[in-house]
């Protein structure tokens, strides 16, 4: 039998204002993020459909998720292949396409753009090559059924 591994979260509408969803333009799409001991994360809708812009929205953070794998699993295949990696950032974009209908969408596509630092002039191919390898490996990039592109950038210290 094949190893598992659950996930549980909970999410905690704080967005009543009083007369709950008796219009769609009387309450808030406030909410919290909540997993077992961690602090929460204060989530909304997107701006565009009424959200709190101060607040995290779900396409954000399936972004986010997307670009957190990806570095993770850079980081072991990089530590396999002796490749240094001392810096890394990444400035993750995604795309949602509304439907023609105009009540739905969905992410197209993630381009991810990780800046990486290496200790040694040597390393810079084989890191920028690494990140070819991850979406056979990375668990979110595998579950997803969009594009993620890669525009990696490799430094020396």
């Amino acid at each position: 039998m094949a190893e598992s591994h659950g996930y549980d979260v909970s999410i905690d509408w704080t967005g009543n204002l009083g007369t709950g969803t008796d219009t769609y333009r009387t309450f808030s799409r406030a909410h919290e993020i909540l997993a077992g001991g961690k602090q929460p994360i204060a989530a909304s809708a997107d701006p565009a459909f009424r959200g709190d812009p101060a607040r995290w929205n779900p396409e954000e953070l399936l972004v986010a998720t997307v670009a957190q794998c990806h570095m993770l699993w850079f980081l072991h295949l990089s530590a396999n292949a002796g490749v240094i990696v001392v810096d890394y950032s990444d400035d993750a974009h995604g795309v949602m396409t509304m439907d023609e209908r105009g009540g739905g969408g969905q992410l197209t596509e993630v381009t991810l753009r990780p800046q990486v630092t290496v200790t040694d002039t040597s390393m810079i191919e084989t890191a920028n090559a690494l990140h070819g390898k991850i979406h056979e490996v990375c668990f979110i990039a595998r579950s997803v059924n969009f594009p993620i592109h890669h525009e990696p950038h490799a430094q020396v210290l």
